[in-house]
């Protein structure tokens, strides 16, 4: 499908899109990186999320002459395609130009590993994407949260578990980066980003 490079409606040219879990349960656990590092880029470009739609807080980024709509849906991790497909559709942005973060127990804790496209490596929330955009072909950046150290730890206790000590400070640092290379994906291009930030 062609779409036009600007957006159709309003000038969005990317969706940088944070995945993560609302609810004060889910605050600043493994699986809601994707939220923290918007939360990290929202402290050093100056800017809010403070528009509800799409099922998503939103807000505007201009960077450098790109018009970037920043999204965390609202709709639980395993539904963030109905709010990301929504807004691509609203704006003709071609998936190429959603940029989504989040969350891999299969990297080690605090490494970045940013991909072009590729299968959603058992993340519900890029599954669902994949889902609704009808294609794997999105960039991602993924941050390693490790995995449990006891086999008999449930995944799920560990995504929802809350980093601690130097786990929490080496996962601070971490996503300081993936908001530096979502910003560079945008600008720069995704190969120049994997090059800096791999």
């Amino acid at each position: 499908m062609f779409f036009n490079r600007n957006g159709g409606s309003g000038g969005v040219e990317w969706l940088l899109v944070g995945l993560g879990n609302p609810g004060t349960k889910y605050e600043s656990t493994r699986h809601n990186m994707g939220w923290l590092a918007l939360d990290s880029l929202m402290e050093k470009e100056k800017f809010t999320l403070n528009k509800l739609r799409f099922k998503a807080w939103t807000g505007m980024l201009d960077y450098k002459g790109h018009k970037i709509l920043v999204m965390k849906p609202q709709t639980y991790m395993n539904l963030s395609g109905e709010s990301v497909g929504e807004a691509a559709r609203f704006y003709k942005v071609p998936a190429d130009h959603v940029l989504v973060i989040s969350d891999d127990v299969s990297l080690p804790v605090g490494k970045l590993r940013i991909r072009k496209s590729g299968s959603a490596g058992g993340h519900n929330g890029l599954k669902n994407i994949i889902q609704h955009l009808g294609t794997d072909a999105f960039p991602r950046i993924k941050v390693g949260v490790g995995m449990p150290e006891h086999p008999d730890h449930e995944m799920i206790d560990w995504v929802i578990g809350k980093p601690q000590g130097e786990e929490a400070k080496t996962l601070r640092a971490a996503l300081d980066r993936a908001a530096e290379a979502a910003l560079c994906i945008v600008d720069e291009g995704a190969d120049r980003a994997m090059n800096k930030f791999n």
